[in-house]
């Protein structure tokens, strides 16, 4: 059953900080920082009548903050079908004394969720590094400096050192990383706006993306009045067969880093994702999207097709 928690304060104090002070003392138990992260992103959480999903949101002067909380389901989580999967020098793609460099598989989670038991890429990143320096009273320090869905594989970037944190931040914030990925979508002639399809075809998606889904079901993501710019350039590079279908593979290219860009873009084109099952897609083993590439003026790390 849902209620509402209502809190005030005129602290400056980022938004999960605070919750992470202020909300055992309501629902009588601890409650675990990826929880409380999980809660936030999930749209469950606003700030003076105004929803707020930045984890990191400052809270300024005179602050009315409502959490809708569901404490049933906020410790439960059904356990996926997650694979088992070590950090070994093969996936390491590229590294050096401040960043390394990770070919993730799919079906592995980045980092922890509100379970607080399920292994993920981060904690095997940890463990590969303080491996081979076995010396180190504590884990090494590995910092998280953006995301892949749990079924996404690809080229993913983690630091080593806290220094370099803010430089490789404000890299990402400015849009100054090229990023790319592999799409695979049913084969088709034409798109649903009469653009004609064959192996060379590019086009382009604009549009300003939120959330459409209640805070409350799984996170669905589309096309609204004021949501966030998004932009991806896409590229048909040739036509495959995947698990016994005729489809497409494609090159995508983002300029905007929105949650689901590329599966809500390919979607409103009438090409959703081959197992993207949330958007119109096809069921199939997986949802078909790898993280080839990751460049900026400092590096160029890039993992093959996987099809």
């Amino acid at each position: 059953m849902t209620q509402q928690l209502h809190f005030s304060t005129d602290k400056k104090i980022r938004l999960d900080e605070f919750l992470r002070q202020a909300l055992p003392a309501q629902i009588n138990q601890e409650i675990s920082n990826s929880k409380i992260r999980r809660l936030i992103v999930a749209g469950a959480v606003s700030v003076n009548e105004r929803h707020t999903v930045r984890p990191s949101f400052e809270l300024r002067g005179k602050s009315e903050v409502v959490v809708e909380l569901d404490l049933e389901k906020l410790f439960y989580e059904k356990q996926p079908d997650d694979i088992k999967f070590e950090v070994t020098t093969d996936t390491v793609l590229f590294e050096d004394e401040n960043l390394i460099f990770i070919n993730k598989p799919a079906f592995f989670p980045v980092e922890q969720t509100i379970t607080g038991n399920r292994d993920n890429l981060h904690d095997a990143v940890v463990r590969y590094l303080w491996t081979r320096n076995p010396e180190l009273r504590n884990p090494p320090y590995v910092g998280i400096m953006h995301r892949l869905d749990r079924e996404t594989s690809g080229v993913i970037l983690f630091t080593k050192t806290r220094a370099v944190n803010k430089q490789i931040s404000e890299i990402f914030q400015s849009h100054s990383f090229v990023k790319k990925y592999y799409a695979v979508v049913p084969a088709t002639s034409q798109l649903n706006n009469g653009t004609k399809v064959e192996t060379g075809t590019q086009f382009t998606v604009e549009m300003n993306m939120g959330r459409l889904s209640p805070s409350s079901q799984a996170a669905k993501w589309g096309q609204t009045k004021d949501g966030q710019y998004s932009k991806t350039d896409f590229k048909v590079l040739r036509t495959i067969t995947v698990e016994s279908k005729q489809c497409m593979l494609l090159e995508c290219t983002l300029y905007t880093g929105r949650t689901h860009q590329i599966r809500v873009h390919l979607s409103s084109l009438g090409l959703p994702l081959l197992g993207d099952t949330l958007y119109g897609g096809t069921p199939a083993n997986r949802i078909y999207l790898h993280s080839c590439e990751l460049t900026c003026e400092l590096f160029s790390v890039k993992s093959e097709c996987p099809w």
